[in-house]
């Protein structure tokens, strides 16, 4: 029953992902943290299990993705060789950093992330600019960057990625596909230090590799691949302004509610 309901959930962060074109951990880590509550799992390690258990899922569903866009050529592999060493490191520290924060701090965070991402989507899209391609030490310090928040918060990058590649000039179609090849060694490297941790390990659930609940994992992984592209079907059939409006609303009433009822203003 319990690997049933992961199926489940995996499906519905999929879809959710397929509609409004974010990287599954954005959808992920609320779901998981959502569930993980309702079976019981103590408030102490829910949010750091589901931060664990969303970077391994990425790190496997990110491969068909990677694929799918190095075959059309959106894959700017140049760019890649030179942020994977910074996004290696800062997956690293972020990893360390998330483990080493309280429960109160890590959601207070998330809703600070969730708010961030609401208001880019309400008021700034993505939008090509005119400057010069970053440097390699730009792309290395910028790598570090990006990979130590995309840890913290349980993500694949890309929310992160795209909008720094944009930014200095990279086209908006090769921007999306490296950051897709960016946000394996993320999830990779990130995980393995999530999974290798024994924070709170009289708490955790069985079926748990250090901070990586496998039942989660496993019915994230089946269904969310297909399911994203069945979204992804969906949405284009309707207005993808209104669904993105509506998903950044529902971000923002997620992130106001982590940091409220963990400072109860």
């Amino acid at each position: 029953m319990e690997l049933l309901i992961y199926l489940v959930l995996g499906a519905a962060a999929g879809v959710i992902s397929g509609l409004f074109g974010l990287g599954g951990g954005v959808i992920i880590v609320p779901i998981l943290i959502l569930a993980f509550g309702m079976q019981g799992i103590s408030a102490d390690v829910a949010t750091h299990l589901a931060l664990g258990t969303s970077l391994a899922t990425i790190a496997v569903t990110s491969i068909p993705s990677i694929y799918t866009h190095a075959q059309r050529g959106t894959v700017r592999w140049d760019l890649v060789r030179w942020i994977s060493p910074g996004i290696i490191l800062g997956a690293i520290l972020g990893g360390y950093a998330a483990i080493s924060l309280s429960a109160v701090w890590l959601q207070s965070l998330l809703g600070l992330f969730f708010v961030a991402v609401a208001i880019q989507l309400l008021f700034y899209p993505p939008a090509q600019a005119s400057r010069h391609e970053p440097r390699q030490a730009g792309l290395l310090f910028a790598g570090t960057g990006i990979g130590s928040l995309s840890a913290l918060f349980g993500i694949g990058g890309g929310s992160l990625t795209t909008p720094f590649l944009t930014y200095f000039g990279v086209r908006i179609h090769q921007a999306v596909g490296t950051a897709a090849a960016c946000g394996f060694p993320i999830a990779l490297f990130s995980s393995l230090v999530y999974g290798s941790s024994q924070t709170g390990a009289g708490n955790l659930p069985d079926w748990s590799l250090g901070l990586i609940f496998l039942p989660a994992w496993l019915g994230i992984v089946v269904c969310s691949v297909p399911a994203a592209r069945f979204g992804a079907l969906i949405a284009h059939r309707l207005d993808d302004a209104k669904l993105k409006r509506l998903f950044a609303v529902l971000m923002l009433l997620v992130g106001l509610r982590y940091i409220w009822t963990n400072w109860n203003f």
